[in-house]
């Protein structure tokens, strides 16, 4: 299989690159595979401004080095990414309590928001943000051997059921218990990992 040579991390709404995880996989690139190249972007609130920010980005990387991490709205956007813009790669994905169909889940959140990690940056999320995430929804998974995805029993967000049914034919691990955050993110590290071929299976 070839080789990661580059990583990209999507947050969820409302985070940013301050989140727990991408500070974690920031630290463990840096540390234990510094010739990975690293990206966590800040996604602007607009879906389609995020991933044309990602598309170009990503315009110079090589699509079978690219691995892609997403947690939450992070996860949609992450299962976008691997079906539009590395399809046909080998690229491996892992994604963390996605969301599922954000176009329903984030309807009830159009209007002034405050950013999780810093309450003083605001934002507003725009009724046709709805309309751009609908867009970006993608349909039946195209390999679906790349995914590996978590899905929390606990998740006080999202309903982890739907995780289940929408990314059944993947390496779907079901977390009892823990919670949206996946606060115990280091156990399943490794597992991770070895899914992204960052490192070898623990």
């Amino acid at each position: 299989m070839p080789a990661t040579t580059h990583l990209l991390y999507l947050h969820g709404f409302r985070s940013s690159p301050s989140s727990m995880k991408a500070q974690k996989m920031a630290s463990w690139v840096a540390t234990h595979r510094p010739d990975v190249t690293w990206w966590c972007p800040q996604l602007p609130p607009s879906p389609a401004e995020a991933m044309a920010l990602v598309a170009q980005g990503l315009a110079d990387w090589p699509a079978e080095g690219t691995a892609v991490m997403g947690s939450s709205l992070g996860g949609f956007y992450a299962t976008w990414v691997a079906e539009s813009l590395v399809a046909g790669a080998q690229s491996p994905v892992v994604l963390v309590n996605p969301s599922t169909d954000p176009a329903s889940s984030l309807a009830q959140y159009i209007g002034e928001q405050t950013a999780w990690h810093n309450p003083e940056d605001r934002f507003f999320f725009r009724a046709e943000f709805v309309d751009e995430l609908r867009a970006l929804t993608c349909g039946p998974l195209t390999q679906p051997q790349r995914y590996q995805v978590w899905a929390a029993t606990g998740d006080e967000v999202l309903d982890w059921r739907t995780m289940q049914a929408r990314y059944a034919s993947c390496d779907l691990r079901v977390v009892q218990g823990s919670d949206h955050a996946l606060s115990d993110f280091d156990t399943h590290l490794p597992d991770m990992l070895a899914h992204l071929r960052l490192a070898p299976p623990a």
